[in-house]
């Protein structure tokens, strides 16, 4: 059975050149052509041809897949550096980071420790001013009723005179009651 080039590139899912190609290699003997002029191939060339162009395919897929692989080896091997180094970017950056915070966390650390002395000392400050405040009014109380008790006339009671009783002066704050 015979069948033009089309039929065949169908076939093999190629292209109509790759078959032409393969055909116009072919030896005189195997070329034929059919009363129209056209070139027919019979079950022999047919062979021939299906050889060559598996053969072909097989090879362009092996050297496609060696190509893509090496391609895709080096994109990996690349890809891989690339990320690589961006991690050991991201790495001292955050060491950078944890540094500063180290820092700043220490200088806080100071801070707190030098306002908890202070409140200490204002409290105890305030307890000494408390203290001295308490000793000066113990002192200012005997110091008050003793002014009182002097400022205080009593006459001595005669028996004329039971029935009066001597009165202190008013103090000056005394006199708006």
């Amino acid at each position: 059975m015979t069948k033009t080039i089309r039929e065949l590139a169908n076939e093999l899912n190629v292209s109509k050149q790759t078959i032409q190609y393969h055909y116009q290699r072919l030896s005189p003997k195997d070329q034929q052509k059919d009363t129209n002029g056209r070139n027919v191939i019979n079950q022999h060339t047919e062979e021939i041809i299906r050889n060559k162009v598996t053969k072909t395919l097989s090879t362009k897929n092996t050297t496609n897949t060696d190509k893509d692989n090496k391609e895709t080896k080096d994109n990996s091997a690349a890809l891989i550096l690339s990320l690589e180094a961006q991690i050991e970017d991201l790495k001292s950056e955050r060491d950078k980071q944890f540094a500063t915070k180290d820092k700043q966390i220490a200088s806080k650390d100071r801070q707190i420790d030098s306002l908890t002395k202070l409140l200490d000392q204002s409290q105890q400050l305030q307890l000494m001013a408390e203290k001295k405040i308490k000793e000066l009014q113990k002192i200012e109380q005997p110091k008050t009723e003793d002014t009182v008790k002097e400022n205080t006339v009593t006459e001595p009671t005669n028996s004329n005179n039971q029935n009066e009783t001597t009165k202190a002066p008013k103090k000056w704050w005394q006199f708006w009651n």
